[in-house]
């Protein structure tokens, strides 16, 4: 289904989304952030989540504070991946929580999962899809980083399928949200990308998603590539949230996007954690 997110914007001028797709899961806390609210300066300004941008580690530890008090999470168990484009998907458990945010984060993985209540799951992103998903049956959740070289590697089928594996998650049951990323009206490319993209995948799955344009490129949908790959998985269509919101196609600053902004820039990020004691048996 295809929705807009649900704006929060807070007094002090700080601003992140969330997804309807999760309210029937009822104990689920999560948000998508914007580039709003946050204490960075410079060309991090102002809410930038990601340690290795080259901000100041004390201004992304106080961002890391707001966010959490906005969502009612605990700032010190934040836990977050560190991205290199892989298909890695690590189980968060009790004695992770906060590694990629309190402490060096120990791994390498562009995806998390986890079933211990009150550790929130964090990846991020600035084009590329940023997924979280939801097993409310199992009180299990995870944070998907999906660039292009994770989709050729089906990092989000991969991580519907670590949670069938460690927590017995069908995936019928899975609610899934994608927030803000960049879309086929902006992510114009080269043929290595498409090629990639059907080398790995079957060409009946990626080639709707890959359209020729004029002067030898090509247009790639991300997301609608990652909701093929959910729904291979065995995810309903029905349980998915697209937003369709462009990181890049937005000049107002909402967004931190690579497209348009290059290396010099922040991240945002999609977060998500089931809280203690709430939720359906």
């Amino acid at each position: 289904m295809i929705q807009p997110l649900r704006t929060h914007r807070l007094p002090d001028g700080g601003r992140y989304d969330q997804s309807p797709v999760f309210d029937a899961a009822g104990a689920v806390r999560h948000a998508f952030t914007t580039r709003l609210g946050g204490a960075s300066q410079g060309v991090w300004t102002s809410l930038n989540l990601g340690f290795r941008r080259g901000d100041e580690t004390g201004a992304v530890q106080e961002n890391y504070r707001r966010v959490a008090a906005w969502l009612g999470v605990d700032p010190a168990r934040i836990t977050a991946t560190r991205q290199v484009h892989a298909d890695t998907v690590i189980r968060v458990r009790p004695e992770d929580a906060g590694r990629g945010v309190t402490r060096p984060a120990g791994w390498e993985c562009d995806a998390l999962i986890t079933d211990v209540p009150g550790v929130t799951l964090a990846a991020f992103g600035a084009d590329c899809c940023v997924l979280l998903l939801c097993d409310p049956r199992h009180r299990a959740v995870a944070a998907v980083h999906a660039g292009w070289r994770g989709t050729a590697r089906d990092i989000a089928g991969k991580t519907v399928a670590a949670m069938t594996a460690a927590f017995g998650t069908d995936p019928a049951d899975v609610l899934a949200a994608f927030g803000p990323s960049i879309g086929p009206c902006c992510f114009d490319t080269h043929e290595d990308v498409p090629r990639a993209l059907l080398t790995a995948l079957p060409g009946e799955l990626a080639r709707p998603y890959i359209a020729p344009l004029v002067g030898g490129k090509f247009s790639i949908d991300l997301p609608g590539i990652n909701q093929a790959l959910l729904a291979r998985a065995g995810v309903p269509g029905d349980n998915v949230h697209q937003c369709r919101v462009c990181t890049s196609c937005r000049g107002d600053g909402l967004y931190w996007s690579h497209r348009r902004q290059g290396n010099e820039r922040g991240v945002q990020a999609g977060l998500i954690a089931w809280q203690d004691g709430e939720g359906p048996a």
